[in-house]
């Protein structure tokens, strides 16, 4: 018998039975039992099981309690279920365990694929719809900065078919949609074929980018060879990504359907861009960088 994938379904459901804020511890056996995270929620009085969920993937601080905080608004707003696996400091303390999800082993060789970190927003979802909190077939998945290097990186390298959108926002570095560079810095060396890499580009990924997330030697900006390669800064970095899909897919003669956002007057902000993507999926329409609530000495 296999080992279940966290904790038992009842103080899920339990939690978010309730209406604001939860906290539940989670453990993911198919990863590792050693690295606990929390699943930091939020559900408005007017959530129903059929509403949209949004799973959010918080940054390198792991304060997934904020950027559940940066989606109350609009959950309020449109009655949405909000869910951010929490991957501490101390059981994930560096990139390698968050942001480039616990891939490799010690030793540089690749770990089992149902192992990667980027494989537990999935599960937790599925506990969701096992545990009776959500009817909905498919979750909304956004993720800012270290964030968005763990979101465009599940899209790398996992199925995609559990996801009716995903929206990453001012990463600091990509992994490039190529198999002939290794991970992280491309997608080579650790199983994936060529079938994940037409997947990853067929899938409609949104990239936001604030035009002015432009440091170039900020002590959060990856500055490795491999980074700056990418470019001097996220917004020339975000550029440079799409083109790199845009001409592996021309190589292969099919669509790279991934769209990329300017934002303007914005800069490396998660709450920022966390309105601005709430906007774009439930509204349809790209807010101002003052609606998205960045004050005017920040737009200066």
């Amino acid at each position: 018998m296999s080992p279940p994938l966290g904790p038992p379904l009842a103080p899920l459901a339990l939690a978010f039975a309730q209406t604001g804020r939860s906290a539940i511890p989670w453990a993911d056996a198919a990863c590792d039992l050693a690295r606990p995270l929390t699943l930091h929620g939020y559900r408005p009085a007017s959530h129903r099981p059929e509403n949209p969920v949004v799973i959010v993937q918080h940054g390198m601080l792991r304060n997934g309690d904020d950027y559940r905080d940066f989606w109350i608004p609009a959950a309020e707003k449109h009655g949405l279920l909000i869910v951010a696996p929490t991957y501490g400091k101390q059981a994930w303390p560096e990139a390698e365990h968050y942001n480039n999800g616990l891939v490799l082993d010690d030793l540089g060789q690749p770990r089992p694929a149902e192992s990667w970190g980027y494989a537990i927003p999935q599960r937790v979802f599925q506990a969701l719809r096992e545990a009776g909190v959500t009817t909905r077939e498919k979750a909304h998945l956004f993720g800012h900065s270290a964030g968005g290097q763990f979101g465009h990186r599940l899209l790398s390298t996992q199925p995609h078919g559990w996801l009716e959108a995903a929206t990453i926002g001012n990463p600091g570095w990509y992994t490039l949609p190529t198999l002939d560079r290794t991970f992280p810095e491309g997608l080579g060396g650790i199983g994936l074929g060529e079938d994940a890499l037409l997947a990853l580009l067929a899938f409609p990924m949104t990239i936001l980018a604030g035009d002015q997330d432009i440091e170039t030697d900020g002590p959060s900006l990856p500055s490795q060879p491999t980074a700056l390669a990418q470019g001097p800064h996220r917004f020339a970095r975000a550029h440079n990504y799409l083109a790199a899909g845009q001409a592996e897919a021309a190589r292969r003669g099919v669509a790279c359907n991934w769209k990329l956002v300017p934002v303007a007057g914005v800069g490396h902000d998660g709450r920022a861009m966390s309105a601005i993507c709430a906007a774009l999926w439930f509204e349809g329409r790209l807010i101002s960088a003052a609606e998205a609530g960045v004050s005017a000495e920040k737009v200066a």
